[in-house]
């Protein structure tokens, strides 16, 4: 229920952000991960994920991102690592350790699908619960 309000919450905030005049630039919302609040964070790496003009700024802020103490925003990392495919080859290191080692079973996951979006040959089946 928590993870359900969380969304609900990021997408209304994401709808108001996007209704603004003036867009954050990327250098912005990297400096916007190191924000107090978890909120922040979130929002701005879901925002960074569409600036795909800017990879070479973006991957490492999302990199440093999946060591983030909110899981939401390392699920984020994962997930905006994956989209940039591969002009994110330099996460792989870090995407196999969450892939591994992450807490969040939803982190885990988005590293998996992320590391096959970014080489294909890394791609695995996702495991099923109770393996």
């Amino acid at each position: 229920m928590r993870r359900h309000i969380w969304f609900t919450l990021l997408m209304c905030l994401l709808t108001c952000i996007g209704c603004s005049k003036r867009q954050k630039s990327t250098d912005e919302l990297i400096a916007d991960l190191e924000f107090p609040e978890a909120k922040d964070r979130v929002i701005a790496i879901r925002l960074l994920e569409t600036r795909k003009g800017d990879p070479a700024k973006v991957v490492p802020a999302m990199i440093k991102a999946l060591q983030d103490k909110e899981d939401d925003v390392r699920w984020g990392a994962a997930n905006g690592l994956g989209y940039y495919g591969a002009e994110a080859k330099e996460a792989i290191p870090a995407l196999k350790e969450v892939q591994e080692h992450d807490s969040d079973a939803r982190v885990r996951d988005a590293a998996r699908v992320a590391l096959g979006r970014i080489d294909p040959s890394l791609s695995t089946p996702a495991k099923t619960r109770g393996k």
